[in-house]
């Protein structure tokens, strides 16, 4: 089922991807990644590869101009994009802006956070920067580990493995960031749900071509770009996974198996009540808690054609796709976030090992 080897199958030649591309950055690996200062990795230093460009060379935002998914013009109906909700905010970034800066340091009022996006695993996260620091902006650090993105902070210079959550090198390491309620949809879907959100315009200061992917067509190939440490070919290298993971299993719900109607799963995570939900036809799923803090495990049912609201609980509640009741007797309570996002499946099975697959 598994096998590790020190690169992936049918790797791309570098020659054929554009020196922008060559992944979520470059920098150099080692112990010494931090430029004099000497840290062991919490991850195999010899599983770390520069990803070409260098320490910023792929330039993260800071900021940038927004407009309203109503009347933005220049984002494509099935452009997909990475959303955020921030103190009520719905902020969304398009891929096609995404795959040349990776990282977004934004701020919804007083608060500051950050969400990345890596190109080569399909994965979006984004969590609170941390207390005590003057400067919490993050930046690409230009490493990558099993071809994800490798983020470091201005204020400590620290390493930070996405998928992982939490930083690897320097010393944060081990530290991990409050993470905030993300999705990943399409634009069309997102303009129907959230007219009012904030979307990121291509007025972001740099000079790059939006309209072009500079990954070609490595969304939809079966080939990688650079090593994993292992690989599952149970499923299309590619294909967009809704996961949940612990220190020791994991399990992966297929996005394009929900089907053209909205899907809630009740289901079980080594002992931890979840529910998976999801609709193909829409280009939604998420996997949150079904645990309340009250000690109260909710059973849900989905609700069609009223997406953001995407389902209902035993209690009469109504749930949107942040999992945040919106109306019934716990309205605005939350879900409990899981350990989970979306990615490519080689991704997700080469950091969480032996996942099992709902939908097989």
């Amino acid at each position: 089922m598994f096998i590790r080897r020190s690169f992936a199958r049918n790797i791309i030649p570098i020659a054929l991807a554009t020196s922008f591309v060559a992944g979520c950055g470059g920098g150099g690996g080692g112990n010494n990644a931090g430029g004099g200062v000497s840290f062991n990795w919490l991850i195999p230093a010899d599983e770390i590869v520069d990803g070409g460009p260098g320490k910023d060379g792929i330039p993260a935002l800071n900021g940038g101009l927004f407009e309203d998914a109503l009347t933005i013009l220049s984002v494509k109906p099935d452009e997909l994009m990475s959303v955020v909700m921030v103190n009520g905010v719905v902020s969304a970034y398009p891929h096609d802006i995404m795959d040349w800066h990776e990282v977004i340091n934004d701020t919804n009022g007083s608060a500051a956070y950050v969400a990345s996006y890596c190109p080569l695993t399909g994965s979006t996260l984004a969590w609170l920067p941390g207390d005590g620091h003057s400067n919490t902006q993050f930046g690409v650090s230009g490493l990558l580990y099993n071809s994800n993105l490798i983020l470091y902070d201005r204020a400590t210079d620290s390493r930070w493995s996405q998928m992982l959550h939490k930083s690897v090198w320097g010393t944060r390491v081990g530290e991990e960031r409050q993470q905030l309620r993300v999705m990943e949809t399409r634009f069309s879907t997102l303009r129907r749900m959230y007219p009012s959100a904030r979307v990121l315009t291509r007025n972001t200061g740099w000079e790059r071509d939006y309209n072009q992917t500079p990954y070609r067509s490595y969304r939809t190939n079966d080939s990688l770009l650079f090593p994993v440490s292992r690989e599952d070919n149970r499923l299309h290298p590619k294909t967009r996974v809704v996961g949940i993971h612990s220190d020791t299993g994991s399990k992966v719900y297929q996005i394009d198996s929900f089907g053209a109607t909205t899907q809630a799963i009740n289901d079980q995570f080594e002992g931890q009540s979840i529910v998976a939900v999801g609709n193909s036809a829409e280009d939604v799923a998420a996997i949150f808690s079904r645990q309340l803090a009250d000690g109260t495990i909710l059973s849900f049912s989905p609700l069609q054609d009223e997406l953001p609201n995407i389902m209902t609980d035993d209690e009469g509640n109504v749930w949107d796709v942040f999992g945040i009741a919106v109306s019934g007797p716990r309205q605005g309570a939350q879900l409990e976030l899981t350990r989970g996002f979306i990615a490519y499946w080689f991704a997700w099975a080469t950091f969480f090992h032996d996942p099992e697959i709902y939908f097989n």
